[in-house]
């Protein structure tokens, strides 16, 4: 069995047409004394939103981290914060970030 700890899934239409995808990694972390995964990013099409879609890929990650033995996992969001409180997850920290330059 190959075992990675990447996660890329495609949610598709019938027709093969990519409405949705969600990456996600699963590392260490001493803070967890053990593996945590997290979502990189997920992304669904305006025009399939509140369709079952963001649900469906989210339920895949939570099988495949548990699937690593995560200790949990989690995200960064600025819009969807209901969505993810109404699947259970909670507020755990505020996202900082810092924008780096280009290497000379």
């Amino acid at each position: 069995m190959n075992e990675t700890n990447a996660l890329l899934i495609l949610a598709e239409t019938s027709h093969h047409d990519v409405i949705g995808y969600l990456l996600a990694f699963c590392h260490t972390t001493f803070l967890a004394n053990g593996p945590i995964a997290w979502i990189e990013e997920i992304m669904i099409a305006e025009h399939v939103r509140r369709g079952g879609v963001g649900r469906e890929l989210m339920s895949h990650a939570e099988h495949w981290a548990i699937s690593r033995r995560a200790a949990y996992l989690a995200l960064a969001t600025r819009r969807a914060g209901g969505f993810y409180r109404a699947l259970g997850y909670q507020d755990s920290a505020i996202f900082f970030r810092k924008v780096l330059p280009s290497p000379s």
